[in-house]
């Protein structure tokens, strides 16, 4: 079974080796028929520490690390600017 993965923007640096990203998808409303944004925030695991807020990044699905950490960082795709 392939692992997940996901691709969003670091909004905090959650820790030492820890990261919060935040995913953003577009859904269809029900009724008003209208493309919305929903948010989901994951805690990433980031061995070496490279990563900075802003930075748009893909993290791959893993065996829990902590309570609530389950994804490992996979890949930086383009560093950003500190929101």
């Amino acid at each position: 079974m392939p692992k997940r993965q996901i691709t969003g923007t670091v909004i905090k640096i959650a820790g030492d080796k820890t990261a919060t990203v935040m995913v953003e998808r577009r859904v269809l409303h029900p009724r008003y028929h209208k493309t919305v944004k929903r948010f989901k925030k994951y805690l990433v695991h980031d061995e070496k520490n490279e990563i900075t807020l802003g930075d748009t990044v893909t993290a791959v699905e893993c065996r829990p690390l902590s309570k609530s950490k389950n994804f490992r960082l996979l890949e930086i795709l383009k560093r950003g600017e500190a929101l």
